[in-house]
């Protein structure tokens, strides 16, 4: 993968980091070891340690471009305009369109300001506490959070709220979490077919997945299994979904609400 040399900008709500040709932003609190951002300029990044060099950083900003610019020409074949998401990278808790948000909740969307927020202390747990090792480990969170956002694009999730009962292991609200992992499924799909992929990607995702199952995390942390307050779908539901957008790359494969298993 080539070398990215970023650009830093500092902006009133943090830093907005110019990597590639992407732009996202680092919010207030992210900067540190040798970075102090009462001295950093724009358009220069110390070269002394600070994490917007870290190859986490590469590699998600190498993953959002990418992914979106798959999901650019999917919409194009369509006849449809896909609008780009922006991503944060943070520490610990931030602001966000959708309220404050911390690293206990994880990596998440926001369909209000249309940005994809990650704390990247949840790859630190998501290789460590939970086991699922890899890049694209990595790769799968991201691609399944941009899901949300063409969720949005597409107008289901705005469907999704408006109804009901959106709790359960068959609610809507599962249902929409395991539509965003098929779709995380048809970005990897698009990286196979140009030959991106090495080899143990598909499994490091598919690990990924498992890990992230609501079933797998209620033993974890409680014990015991509850389908009733599952949010996400079980284990073996996301690597099914995921799957299913891999093997076929079509958006109309990766339609769970009318799906009569999950």
């Amino acid at each position: 993968m080539l070398y990215l040399v970023p650009w830093l900008l500092r902006m009133p709500y943090g830093w907005v980091v110019v990597l590639g040709g992407t732009v996202f932003y680092l919010a207030r609190g992210f900067l540190s070891g040798g970075v102090d951002p009462q001295h950093a300029h724009a358009g220069s990044l110390p070269s002394s340690g600070g994490r917007a060099e870290t190859p986490e950083v590469h590699f998600v900003s190498f993953v959002l471009d990418d992914a979106q610019a798959s999901w650019e020409q999917q919409f194009a074949a369509q006849g449809r305009a896909y609008r780009h998401a922006k991503l944060v990278l943070y520490t610990d808790s931030t602001d966000t369109g959708c309220g404050f948000g911390d690293a206990a909740t994880g990596p998440f969307y926001c369909p209000l300001d249309e940005r994809v927020y990650i704390d990247l202390g949840f790859f630190r747990e998501l290789s460590g506490r939970l086991g699922a090792r890899g890049h694209f480990a990595e790769a799968y969170v991201l691609a399944h959070e941009l899901g949300h956002h063409v969720q949005k694009l597409l107008g289901i999730s705005q469907r999704v709220d408006s109804m009901r009962s959106t709790q359960g292991a068959t609610g809507a609200s599962v249902r929409l979490e395991l539509q965003a992992d098929c779709f995380a499924g048809i970005w990897a799909h698009s990286t196979e077919q140009r030959d991106l992929l090495e080899s143990g990607d598909i499994e490091s995702a598919v690990g990924a997945a498992a890990a992230v199952g609501d079933d797998r995390l209620q033993r974890m942390t409680k014990g015991m299994v509850t389908p009733e307050s599952w949010t996400h779908g079980s284990s073996q539901e996301r690597v099914r979904w995921f799957r299913r957008g891999l093997e076929t790359g079509s958006l109309k494969s990766c339609d769970t609400f009318s799906a009569p298993q999950l």
